[in-house]
């Protein structure tokens, strides 16, 4: 865990899961309902909840452990709006390879990827004196892990 006392992404991803988990639960009556096919409650997914767990998103840096927790919350969405399956006399819940299956491999983390591709992007197209684009492409100051920085501050 992070010991930034001003933002911690670790933190930030369990409050944006939490969110989701309430807009899914605010919404269940639609998610319940047996009048919407499972293709409109994937869209539901990915146009209600999924943009309130992502945003800002482009801007974290995921480790593992966070991109299985959001892994892991999107399968949770994906198993209650597919189901069990019923195989061979008895009932089974769906397995993480079914289910990527049927999202064509499309999850959560992948969007998150190519959204900081499109935001790199947009950073190169920005005008040079926006700040987005300043921070971007300015030179940091200091010195690095391990590095002496000599008596009179500057690097060897």
């Amino acid at each position: 865990m992070s010991n930034c006392k001003f933002f911690s992404v670790e933190k930030e991803i369990q409050r944006r899961i939490l969110a989701g988990s309430r807009t899914y639960f605010a919404a269940i009556s639609l998610f319940r309902s047996r009048l919407l096919s499972k293709a409109t409650k994937i869209i539901l997914y990915k146009t209600l909840i999924r943009p309130v767990v992502l945003c800002g998103a482009e801007a974290w840096t995921l480790t593992k452990k966070e991109e299985q927790a959001m892994l892991i919350f999107e399968r949770k969405i994906f198993r209650r709006i597919y189901g069990a399956k019923y195989e061979n006399g008895e009932w089974k819940s769906q397995t993480n390879r079914e289910l990527e299956e049927m999202s064509k491999g499309d999850n959560i983390v992948k969007w998150i990827k190519g959204q900081r591709i499109s935001w790199l992007g947009h950073l190169e197209r920005m005008e040079e004196d926006r700040m987005p684009q300043n921070i971007f492409t300015q030179e940091l100051e200091g010195t690095s892990k391990g590095e002496d920085p000599g008596k009179d501050g500057k690097r060897k």
